[in-house]
C-alpha cells in the first residue's frame, strides 16, 4: 500500500504531462459555429472533413448530459500518408482531429494534439518534413475558425 501511495504523485505527473501536450485555443463563436468555421477552412484549404462526431448528442441520446462537444475528422492523404509509410500505427492518430467544446465556464474551447505527438507516441522521425507542414495546417486551421 505504502508503495501505492509513493506511486501516487509520480501517476499524476505523467497526466498532468499529457494535458499539457494538447494545444487549446479559445473561440468567440459558439461550439456549432467554431465547426462550421473549421469545417469551411478545411475544405477551403483542399483537405476533406471526413466525419463529425456529437459527442453532446450522444450523451443526450443516452439520458446523459454534456455540454456542446464536437469532434472533427479531417485529413489530406497526400499528407497523412507520408506520416504513415514512416509508421504505419501513426493510423491511431490519422486522419486528424479537433475537438470543440462548450467549457464549464461557458467558453468555447477546441483542442488538438500537435503534430509533434506523431514522434513521441510512433516511430515516426521528428525532422520527418511533413510534420511541419501539418503543425502549420492545425494552426492556420484552427486560428481560422476563431477568427472574428
Amino acid at each position: 500500500m505504502k508503495a501505492l501511495m509513493m506511486a501516487i504523485p509520480i501517476i499524476l505527473s505523467g497526466l498532468a504531462a499529457d494535458a499539457s501536450e494538447l494545444v487549446t485555443k479559445i473561440s468567440p463563436h459558439s461550439v456549432d459555429e467554431t465547426v462550421a468555421r473549421l469545417s469551411a477552412a478545411i475544405e477551403k484549404a483542399g483537405a476533406k472533413v471526413f466525419a463529425q462526431v456529437d459527442h453532446s448528442g450522444g450523451a443526450h441520446s443516452v439520458g446523459l448530459e454534456l455540454a456542446p462537444t464536437k469532434l472533427v475528422i479531417f485529413g489530406n492523404p497526400k499528407v497523412g500518408t507520408l506520416v504513415m509509410q514512416a509508421d504505419p500505427a501513426a493510423g491511431l492518430d490519422l486522419p486528424l482531429r479537433v475537438v470543440v467544446y462548450q467549457a464549464a465556464d461557458g467558453k468555447t474551447h477546441l483542442a488538438y494534439r500537435p503534430a509533434a505527438q506523431f514522434a513521441t507516441d510512433h516511430a515516426v522521425p521528428a525532422d520527418l518534413p511533413v510534420l511541419g507542414k501539418i503543425s502549420g495546417a492545425l494552426d492556420k486551421l484552427t486560428s481560422a475558425a476563431i477568427a472574428e
